[in-house]
């Protein structure tokens, strides 16, 4: 997402931390991490009950695709708004709306009757999750600058970490058979009331009295779309196997819901694991070498998902592609904060195309399924993660050590999904 582009044009110029006790400033900061893993909850919960969404509306997997790029649609259209919306009422109470709107749609793709109510739950499922997602990263960033040090990549760890916690409530209620209408919005209420109160500690930012709105919207830079490709692939795997593991599981390896569900939960905690340890592994390695290495893992899970002949073996697939993928998106915007005279801009161009990424994702793979079939679908997975061993280069930071790389990753990466 475009939270350093939100940033820029909706606050002032940073502030010496000093202006902030540092009390509030480590209560804003522990406020904003509870706000991404109560985003992330809400991912998780969703994906481990698609399969049952798909049952209870009686549609296809190509009809299921379709479904799900209207996500993608709606964030598409709303997006720029946010700025907009915290520029106006400000950064606390805009980011106590958005998430509330988002926590609470969680509940309406499974209230739906048939297709077209499907498509239009999923559309404000979408556009709500990607307001929230651009006002989350905003507050993370600026809250980052006043401390005066790295959180966002942690931020972002706890992000995957709600992924991950979504996911196992979504597979116990899997294994046990209840009805989805009835877990997520038990799950919408409480993810709700824990959202808003986290929002009360967040940075109260506003904007000045005579600044100009955020811009509706600015082309990147260049160098922002290679860079961005990279972080296309990366995303592209993640979004296709949070989505479809699930039904991977079902429908190619015949599995119960249960074990579905796992699949997802798998994924999501590598996800967490890495993410939250990466730092230190780009310190060590340095950002061409890890992404390689991931690259290398997330390709041979591909390859292993699309063997599988039994349910372990599509199980350890999903997690390699987690753990391989991780911290590909992080480095993408390290490398694009650096490579130009703009670097807020070329952020915000490859978080417009990783984000677009992760929303294609999941209809693409649908689309491919109908017309072939999910194997298949998954051989496209794991050309893209091979792709990232020959993109890799494309984020090496010349005369900067792995260290410096590792800071400015972690600078980097609020700008990205959480």
């Amino acid at each position: 997402m475009a939270g350093h582009d939100v940033c820029d044009a909706t606050h002032p110029p940073p502030r010496p931390s000093d202006e902030v006790p540092r009390n509030s400033l480590r209560r804003a900061r522990w406020a904003i991490a509870l706000v991404f893993l109560v985003h992330g909850t809400v991912t998780g919960n969703f994906a481990t009950r698609i399969p049952w969404i798909q049952d209870h509306v009686g549609i296809s997997t190509g009809q299921l695709g379709l479904a799900l790029a209207f996500p993608a649609i709606g964030a598409s259209l709303v997006m720029p708004l946010a700025g907009r919306i915290s520029h106006r009422f400000g950064a606390r109470t805009a980011l106590r709306g958005l998430l509330a709107l988002w926590t609470l749609a969680l509940i309406l793709p499974a209230l739906s009757p048939g297709l077209i109510t499907l498509c239009c739950a999923l559309l404000v499922y979408g556009a709500s999750a990607g307001m929230a997602d651009v006002a989350m990263n905003a507050l993370g960033v600026e809250t980052e600058e006043r401390l005066g040090r790295p959180i966002m990549s942690g931020l972002h760890g706890m992000w995957s970490l709600g992924a991950l916690l979504g996911s196992a409530a979504g597979t116990v209620a899997a294994h046990a058979g209840t009805d989805a209408r009835l877990h997520l919005g038990v799950a919408a209420l409480v993810l709700t009331a824990i959202g808003t109160a986290a929002c009360g500690g967040v940075l109260d930012l506003r904007s000045a009295p005579d600044a100009h709105p955020p811009p509706r919207f600015t082309w990147p830079p260049k160098a922002a779309l290679v860079i961005g490709a990279v972080g296309f692939c990366a995303v592209f795997a993640e979004g296709a196997s949070l989505d479809w593991s699930a039904v991977y599981l079902r429908d190619v390896l015949h599995t119960d819901a249960g074990l579905a569900a796992a699949s997802t939960t798998a994924f999501s905690c590598t996800m967490a694991a890495v993410r939250l340890a990466g730092d230190k592994v780009v310190a060590r390695f340095g950002p061409v070498r890890t992404v390689r290495a991931g690259g290398a893992l997330a390709t041979a899970g591909g390859l292993l998902v699309v063997a599988a002949q039994q349910p372990a073996m599509a199980l350890a697939g999903f997690a390699m592609i987690g753990l391989g993928i991780a911290v590909v998106v992080p480095l993408a915007f390290a490398a694009a904060g650096r490579s130009g005279p703009a670097p807020s801009q070329a952020i915000a161009g490859v978080a417009t195309i990783t984000y677009t990424s992760g929303l294609i994702a999941p209809s693409t793979i649908g689309g491919i399924a109908q017309a072939t079939s999910l194997t298949a679908s998954f051989m496209l997975v794991t050309v893209l993660a091979a792709g990232l061993i020959a993109g890799a280069r494309v984020l090496r930071l010349p005369g900067r050590t792995a260290a410096d790389s590792s800071r400015g990753t972690a600078d980097a990466d609020g700008a990205g999904r959480a």
